[in-house]
């Protein structure tokens, strides 16, 4: 066993704390940053439509991004179960699955994509000022897909064992890469949108080679050889049911935001660059609660596989009461600092004024939303993928989009932008049922088990000694 999966097992909650959420939460800012990147150095130029159009193209990086998760997080998931187990061929097994999957898949996507670059344009909402703009950056990123792909499995999996510091530096090289990029290709050759997307790609491709390096010189029980790739039933369906709860919400997420930015581009180009502004903001309370969440996720895991309840229970409860904390020190922040952090982005009087109400919108949720991801961790962690995949489709379509053309029909832009601090409310209670349903159950079965292997007593005098 080694230091991290010694942590893991025996290390106080303070200390999980500091050396698997920090890192983690770490991670989720360099990635709010790495979203906000193209923004805002896009919003340098002053022309909202060129913002609309990297807001147009949002949900597609964000399919990208699910179709990662479906491997990075399932992957992580059931190589930390593994190591609680102590079974090494698995561990191999399911790195070398999630590492040629995550490539098949990148070639698949970058094709269809090349392919349908106009049509899938047009269906995103792209218009006479936004299209040309929109084809260049899903060009880019189509052709960088399988790399972006990697990137975001592995930078995922390398936490199985807790190294969250390791998959730390992988997502800050890999932005930092991105940030000076995006200065040099939009400020100084001014390539604008197409700069952007070249800029994340290439980003990308920095963290993969340092995923690279850790993986092959430093963590061998991960493998990336060919040799250990199958596509048997046992590994696949030991991977794929774990990541399916992310991966189904971060796509389904993908699609309802694309429905939305239709919706928003209806009433004009400023207000969907609004939006998009506004939802980095919101984005940065709703990624730091995930980064908490899946901080722990290593933890939860390891303690259920290895039978410890008890730890693995206490590490939720105080999972949940920091993440409401920092959820509302957040809200409260940029609530008071909306202002001067969307005229950062773009010095416009028109987007100003539509974003006043929209970062509200984005921000109200902070204080709840990392208790409704974690319920989704817990049961995922916990290898309850029917339950984890049900609460994401609940949150990010099954009531998204109802309440989404509800909404609308009520309160028009306002409603739209409202819509999923709205849909958290019923997420919330239904992840929260679906949680205390599995736990309940996880419980009587330790229970059952427990006293299966209870010493049989012989009677009034004898015993049988205990091996």
């Amino acid at each position: 066993m080694n230091r991290n999966q010694k942590m893991l097992e025996s290390a106080s909650y303070p200390r999980l704390l500091l050396n698997l959420c920090v890192p983690t939460i770490i991670i989720m800012l360099v990635m709010v940053l790495y979203n906000m990147a193209d923004t805002f150095f896009i919003g340098q130029t002053g022309d909202p439509s060129k913002i609309a159009a990297v807001s147009l193209c949002g949900p597609v990086f964000s399919i990208l991004s699910g179709l990662g998760t479906l491997l990075g997080s399932g992957g992580c998931t059931a190589i930390s179960m593994a190591f609680g187990k102590k079974e090494s061929e698995k561990i191999r097994q399911y790195s070398a699955f999630c590492c040629y999957g995550a490539l098949a898949i990148g070639f698949v996507f970058l094709a269809l994509v090349l392919f349908t670059a106009g049509p899938l344009a047009a269906a995103l909402g792209a218009d006479a000022d936004t299209m040309d703009s929109t084809l260049s950056y899903l060009r880019i990123l189509a052709l960088g897909s399988p790399v972006v792909l990697f990137a975001n499995v592995f930078a995922n999996i390398i936490r199985a064992d807790g190294a969250a510091k390791e998959s730390m530096a992988a997502n800050g090289l890999g932005t930092i890469a991105n940030i000076l990029l995006d200065a040099l290709f939009i400020l100084v050759f001014s390539w604008d949108v197409a700069g952007a997307a070249l800029a994340t790609v290439l980003g990308n491709g920095v963290s993969c080679v340092y995923l690279l390096y850790y993986i092959l010189k430093k963590q061998p029980a991960l493998s990336l050889s060919p040799k250990d790739f199958s596509l048997r039933r046992e590994v696949a369906l030991g991977v794929l049911p774990l990541g399916l709860p992310m991966a189904c919400g971060t796509l389904l997420m993908s699609f309802s935001h694309m429905i939305s930015n239709r919706m928003v581009v209806g009433y004009d180009s400023v207000a969907l660059a609004a939006q998009g502004v506004s939802g980095k903001i919101g984005m940065l309370i709703s990624m730091l609660a995930m980064g908490i969440c899946m901080g722990m996720q290593p933890a939860i895991s390891f303690n259920y596989g290895s039978g410890n309840l008890k730890r693995m229970r206490n590490i939720i409860k105080n999972t949940g009461i920091f993440s409401v904390v920092v959820g509302t020190v957040l809200t409260v922040v940029c609530f008071f600092a909306r202002n001067a952090i969307i005229s950062a982005f773009i010095d416009n009087e028109e987007v100003i004024a539509y974003g006043q109400i929209m970062v509200y919108a984005s921000i109200c949720i902070g204080p709840f939303y990392g208790l409704y991801q974690l319920c989704q961790t817990f049961l995922q962690s916990t290898g309850k993928a029917s339950y984890a995949t049900l609460t994401a489709l609940l949150d990010k379509g099954l009531f998204y989009l109802p309440v989404l053309f509800i909404m609308k029909s009520i309160f028009g832009l306002y409603g739209i932008v409202f819509t999923g601090a709205v849909t958290l409310v019923f997420s919330l209670a239904a992840g929260s049922i679906l949680s205390l349903i599995w736990s309940r159950r996880i419980r009587q079965t330790h229970t059952e088990t427990a006293d299966m292997q209870q010493p049989v007593m012989m009677p009034e005098t004898a015993e049988i000694p205990q091996a």
